[in-house]
């Protein structure tokens, strides 16, 4: 008997002949491997094995019990990647959930982006008084690696203001949303939103995403004001005071990743209807009401 390859110009072999009689032709597949998906892209490109993936998830947040066969199988896309763990891979990767994914999603359902059963409910801490939350909130910021999201127009402490500035500058990467409730209530706020514009370019496509976004809820009737700053990881909400009418120096602070991705997902929502504020043009016609 003889073996002999079938052969075919411009086409890829993907059957062999065994015994070259016509009563005896039989046809062998050869497999051909499925292409490597995004997941596993993004590990190979850092030359990290699935054990160095597991240590980042770990460290991420705290344990995690995922493991290396499990992980293993998210890259395959054997096993779906649950909200709380897309959330640590694409800070650790520094790419989007639709990038990251896509091989688990593709002709299935949008994931949710929180679930009750899984830490939506878990307790938060208040936060009281104007240092001990202007330490929250700046703690928030410096934990962004993939998204930092902040509604309100009230904000006026410069420290605050100027880490959200180092940030963006040392994370070109990191997705910055920015979304007022009405118009700046202080001038400080319009210079920051200058020096973010002065950082970044909404239009800019480097990293295949836009970076930043600006805009500016108009009607106040229909969208409430509201106030909190959130990351991937964590988030705080700034709440009435519980020291007095007039000041701003109360909030609650959520420590479980799936709390902190919901508040990033509203303020994509808020954006999504808001005027835009992305043109130097745009931030200069703001009012400021103070």
């Amino acid at each position: 008997m003889s073996l002999l390859a079938d052969s075919v110009t411009g086409g890829r072999q993907d059957w062999q002949e065994i015994d070259n009689r016509p009563d005896r032709r039989v046809r062998v597949e050869v497999p051909t491997s499925p292409p490597e998906s995004p997941l596993r892209l993004a590990r190979r490109h850092r030359n990290w094995t699935l054990e160095r993936v597991v240590s980042e998830i770990d460290s991420h947040l705290g344990g995690s019990g995922v493991t290396a066969s499990l992980l293993s199988a998210w890259e395959r896309g054997t096993r779906r990647t649950s909200p709380r763990y897309r959330a640590a891979l694409c800070a650790i990767y520094g790419l989007p959930p639709e990038t990251l994914f896509a091989h688990q999603d593709h002709g299935r359902p949008t994931l949710a982006v929180v679930d009750a059963d899984q830490g939506l409910t878990n307790s938060a801490q208040v936060v009281c008084g104007f240092e001990q939350l202007q330490a929250a909130m700046v703690r928030v910021v410096g934990s962004a690696r993939a998204s930092l999201a902040i509604v309100g127009s009230r904000s006026r402490d410069r420290a605050y203001l100027a880490t959200i500035v180092e940030v963006l500058r040392m994370q070109a990467r990191l997705v910055r949303r920015r979304v007022l409730v009405g118009p700046p209530h202080r001038q400080v706020l319009k210079d920051h939103l200058v020096r973010l514009l002065d950082l970044r370019d909404p239009a800019d496509r480097t990293y295949g995403m836009q970076t930043l976004h600006l805009g500016m809820v108009e009607d106040q009737i229909r969208e409430p004001e509201r106030f909190f700053v959130a990351s991937e990881s964590q988030a705080v909400v700034t709440i009435p005071s519980l020291t007095a009418a007039s000041n701003f120096d109360t909030g609650i602070l959520l420590a479980h990743p799936l709390q902190a991705r919901a508040l990033v997902e509203h303020a994509k929502q808020l954006y999504a209807g808001s005027a835009k504020l992305e043109t130097l043009a745009a931030v200069e016609a703001l009012p400021v009401l103070r």
